[in-house]
């Protein structure tokens, strides 16, 4: 699953933009989505909130 548009990074940034770059921001933001979902749960939770990220 798509989590980052390349595209929309481009309109972010005045610089071209590397495949890899897209690769690399999709890797982190699993990671962090991992991270949030394990909090949520040590906290007996269902939901992801902010404050898990």
């Amino acid at each position: 699953m798509a989590l980052v548009v390349k595209s929309r990074i481009k309109d972010f940034v005045e610089l071209n933009v590397s495949e890899e770059v897209g690769r690399e921001l999709e890797k982190k933001i699993e990671d962090i989505l991992k991270g949030a979902e394990e909090r949520a749960k040590a906290n007996g939770r269902r939901t992801i909130f902010a404050r898990d990220l």
